[in-house]
């Protein structure tokens, strides 16, 4: 395996600047994600890993040795695409194999090989199919298969799930985890899902118009997120953004933020962020009144959208099924949970001041 240094990385296209100044490193064995919105420059950084795009200035290395110039197939990489990118006149068999062929490795040797990792990937039973004969996962599985067979010192990740239905993607996450841990490998994986990223990542890379925004472990980029961007782009429902009350403010308005954000914790804050779980439904004396315009029942868990007066926006709290929940229109009681608020100053940036978990 190997480890990644990128130093000052950036991609033009002609005059515009795609990717832009990329400073960061991915240690051996570590699985890095690489998350942002699309055209923020995460597949295409990924692509000047694997030599498909050239680096326009900066420094790319890979295991200690400088790679801008090496051709994709010196670099040690492996990519898997997100449109699978299989032959479909091959057998699974011979798609696994044909990296291994084209490099001279005799049959036998080449043979072992690919059962070896089809075991692993319980594609054992389906070597001898067509792609047209499988499942939109057996496929994927076929094409991780392909690159591990080449036994890679980097595997690149393109999206590979995008194509699956919910079901099918959560399932495949907990293929990806567990074969990170079996291979210990290196693994650079590109998505636009923050659930694929806080689950899958063992650090997360942010990524908006070409720039680095903010790297770490997935719950302390949740929990202490650098700015309203990375605060906003993390979370599913949404965090709530609530801008800091006027004086002609409503009382809801005022009384929710003060609960949130004590006085000597909120200097200088323009807004603060509140997680939906971290909005409660409390009784008349203890919350801030606010419509209730919308209930989402999933099961174990009920999201609520309400409409907190003078914000434009609706706020989300993600809650726990109450015995009795009011029909939409009716008024509900909320109060944050004291600790953790996060202030946000009026360039977006987090503050240090406020009371964090």
């Amino acid at each position: 395996m190997a480890a990644l240094r990128l130093r000052g990385v950036c991609k033009r296209f002609g005059g515009v600047d795609v990717v832009r100044g990329i400073d960061l490193d991915v240690a051996d064995g570590e699985f890095l994600v690489l998350v942002g919105p699309s055209g923020c420059g995460k597949s295409t950084l990924l692509r000047m890993l694997a030599g498909l795009e050239t680096i326009s200035d900066g420094e790319l290395q890979i295991g200690g040795r400088r790679a801008n110039e090496l051709r994709p197939a010196d670099r040690g990489t492996a990519m898997v695409f997100q449109s699978y990118a299989l032959y479909p006149n091959m057998t699974v068999a011979e798609n696994m194999g044909f990296a291994l062929k084209m490099a001279g490795m005799d049959r036998t040797a080449r043979e072992a090989r690919v059962l070896e990792v089809a075991r692993t990937l319980q594609l054992e039973p389906l070597l001898q199919r067509l792609p047209g004969e499988l499942s939109g996962g057996q496929r994927q599985r076929v094409a991780i298969g392909r690159a591990i067979v080449r036994e890679p010192a980097v595997f690149l990740f393109d999206e590979p799930l995008s194509n699956l239905d919910a079901a099918l993607r959560g399932s495949m996450r907990v293929e990806l985890a567990r074969l990170h841990q079996r291979l210990g490998a290196t693994m650079v994986y590109v998505t636009h899902d923050q659930v694929e990223a806080m689950t899958l990542g063992q650090r997360v890379a942010v990524l908006r118009d070409g720039r680095l925004e903010q790297v770490g472990a997935p719950l302390a980029l949740y929990q202490a997120p650098v700015n309203t961007f990375v605060a906003g782009f993390l979370g599913t429902p949404r965090i709530n953004f609530i801008p800091r009350p006027e004086a002609r403010a409503s009382a809801s308005h005022q009384s929710l933020w003060l609960h949130a954000l004590p006085p000597m914790a909120a200097t200088g804050a323009h807004q603060i962020g509140l997680r939906p779980e971290h909005l409660q439904l409390t009784c008349a004396e203890e919350g801030a009144p606010l419509r209730l315009v919308l209930a989402e029942h999933l099961g174990d868990t009920v999201v609520l959208h309400l409409q907190l007066e003078g914000v434009e926006s609706l706020l989300h709290a993600k809650v726990a099924p109450p015995s009795f929940l009011p029909e939409p229109g009716s008024i509900v009681h909320v109060r944050s949970v004291p600790g953790h608020a996060l202030a946000f100053d009026a360039q977006g940036l987090r503050l240090s001041t406020a009371a964090t978990p």
